[in-house]
């Protein structure tokens, strides 16, 4: 009798004991989480007939009462039955099952107050098959809508996914609602070695680490996209989870600024890290250190950065919880007050360099904090440091992206909508003609600026592009073109480069926790990072890195610059969807 063991929800362990067909060869697949909701779950167990069979009996037994089971199998009727702890059920009348893959899905409805209850037995006909566990394919992707014939696509369901994708990156003690059924708490004690707690928040990427620049950038667009296309998500109804997503990241950015000039940027040492494969959970490498900013030791891009993540946050909860964004705004007025009064590169204070590196400089994050600053508040010092900053750092340039390093693009639209002025949509305009009609672009049309991350780029822009066309600024133009540059992404190309999503997409993202097999079985580089087969857990609605300048790419695991993941790759995606989402509501879409 074999027993594989999966993660639930909680962390705890959903134990499966295949029982499986007489006298005929069965291999058990997996079991297959597919949605949960707290009180409820739904999932498949997946595997393969070497024979065939005509008639079969199941039985499920649970650890405690399920308040409803049903069971949907293929050639036979509904099963459904109530408040009980084993279940016996099978097929009506004689429905041969032919040699190859099938699938018992179920679902399971249970008092929300209590704990996931653990399916322990699986039989089917009543013996039992000593096997091994088998990846289950991928191939087949959420959501289940079909995708319309004229090539457009369910912007509300990508959404969705993408927020899925963020909790996946969860660290610290995971809530009750967690969906995520194969991730558990992780990292409680981080900053303990400094006296305070900072566990929670995202960690970046395959990694494990907590990079300050880069989350406080993630969390400033996602909360950018939450303001100027609320709509969009309304009408996708992803709005509460958007706002658990980037309430996730603030409550841990508010712990990691203890006092008005101490900041904290990074959590783990990301050489120990990256030396290190497994999942978050089983972590041995001992306690993690924690980096920050002082007045001696300044980091203007960062502490600046946090300043717009806070301002940003203040605005999306003001009319939601108006004492937690008074909070927001507090922690953003004195993040942005160090960042302009003790000036200096972050990277001398935190080790993110060859990470992390802030090579614009920390001047476009300053006039970036000032103008969210202004926005939230209406303040007139704030559009004067603007306006200040403006000019010292000479802002008014072209930008040549929008990323988490690179804030200009962003500011001369932000500040374009809250003025209207020419000074700051003239350059804005520049930056959107530029990448629409001069930026390289592959074969099959992607504007490429760079190998790493090209997907998160062209994301970006069309993020940028959206926003400035909500102005009225070349409108049908700039939309079209984001349009067709996230329909890219979505699989316009010939494939999907969302994990989970669409039209072959990508089954082996870099991705530690996703790519580790189910408990018992140890996670390592060879079982994990090296298995050749797909991840073992699908990381639904992960972008992944993208492909090369001649729309050349390969779904490899060990290749970091393609098919890594990231916090920072979805933000301006999930954005952009968002955006994408209103004007297909509003009869907008082109």
């Amino acid at each position: 009798m074999a027993k594989l063991n999966f993660s639930n929800m909680k962390g705890k362990i959903l134990s499966v004991t295949a029982l499986l067909l007489c006298c005929a060869s069965v291999s058990l697949g997996a079991v297959e989480y597919i949605r949960h909701s707290q009180g409820y779950y739904e999932a498949k167990l997946i595997f393969r007939l070497e024979a065939s069979v005509e008639q079969w009996t199941s039985r499920f037994q649970f650890e405690s009462t399920v308040q409803n089971f049903t069971v949907r199998v293929p050639n036979t009727q509904i099963f459904n039955a109530s408040n009980a702890i084993t279940y016996n059920f099978g097929s009506v009348g004689y429905f041969p099952i032919a040699v190859g893959e099938w699938a018992i899905d179920f679902s399971v409805a249970y008092q929300d107050t209590g704990s996931m209850p653990q399916l322990q037995l699986a039989s089917f006909n009543g013996r039992d098959l000593d096997t091994g566990y088998i990846a289950p394919p991928t191939t087949t992707a959420r959501p289940t809508k079909p995708p319309p014939s004229t090539g457009e696509h369910h912007y509300d369901e990508i959404i969705a996914l993408s927020l899925e994708f963020y909790e996946a990156q969860r660290s610290g003690k995971l809530p009750p609602n967690n969906r995520i059924w194969w991730r558990g708490d992780s990292f409680l004690d981080d900053g303990q070695l400094n006296g305070l707690d900072l566990s929670g928040g995202y960690t970046d990427a395959a990694d494990l680490v907590k990079f300050g620049f880069a989350l406080v950038s993630t969390t400033t667009v996602l909360n950018w996209g939450l303001i100027d296309f609320l709509p969009g998500y309304n009408s996708a109804n992803q709005t509460g989870y958007a706002e658990d997503a980037v309430k996730w990241a603030l409550d841990f950015l508010i712990k990691a600024h203890p006092t008005s000039h101490e900041f904290y940027g990074q959590v783990a040492d990301a050489d120990v890290d990256h030396a290190w494969w497994g999942r978050p959970e089983d972590w041995d490498q001992g306690l993690r250190e924690s980096w920050k900013i002082t007045r001696d030791k300044p980091g203007s891009e960062l502490a600046a950065e946090g300043a717009a993540a806070f301002a940003s946050g203040y605005l999306v909860f003001r009319n939601r919880n108006s004492s937690y964004a008074q909070e927001l705004l507090r922690h953003a007025r004195e993040l942005y007050s160090f960042a302009d009064e003790f000036r200096g590169d972050y990277t001398d204070a935190i080790p993110a360099e060859g990470f992390y590196d802030s090579w614009s400089g920390y001047g476009d994050e300053l006039g970036w904090a000032a103008a969210w600053l202004y926005r939230a508040t209406n303040e007139s010092k704030y559009l004067q440091d603007v306006n200040r900053h403006w000019t010292e750092f000479n802002l008014s340039r072209r930008a040549d992206k929008f990323s988490w390093d690179d804030k200009k693009a962003g500011l001369q639209v932000l500040m374009g909508k809250l003025t209207r002025e020419d000074k700051y949509l003239s350059p804005a305009t520049q930056f959107c003609d530029y990448m629409k009609n001069t930026q390289q672009r592959t074969p099959k049309g992607l504007v490429f600026i760079q190998e790493w991350g090209s997907l998160r780029h062209s994301a970006n822009i069309a993020f940028i592009c959206l926003n400035l066309a909500e102005l009225g600024v070349k409108s049908a133009e700039y939309r079209e073109f984001a349009k067709e540059q996230i329909h890219y992404a979505l699989g316009a190309g010939g494939r999907s480069y969302v994990v989970g999503y669409g039209e072959n997409p990508p089954q082996r993202p870099r991705h530690r926790a996703s790519s580790c097999p189910p408990r018992p079985s140890p996670c390592n580089r060879q079982n994990g990072l090296y298995n050749p087969g797909p991840n073992y857990y699908t990381l639904y609605g992960a972008l992944v890195g993208g492909p090369g300048s001649q729309d050349d790419y390969v779904d490899d695991r060990d290749d970091y610059v393609r098919n890594e993941v990231a916090i920072d790759y979805n933000a301006g995606f999930q954005g952009a969807l968002a955006a994408l989402q209103k004007l297909k509501i509003n009869g907008q879409l082109p």
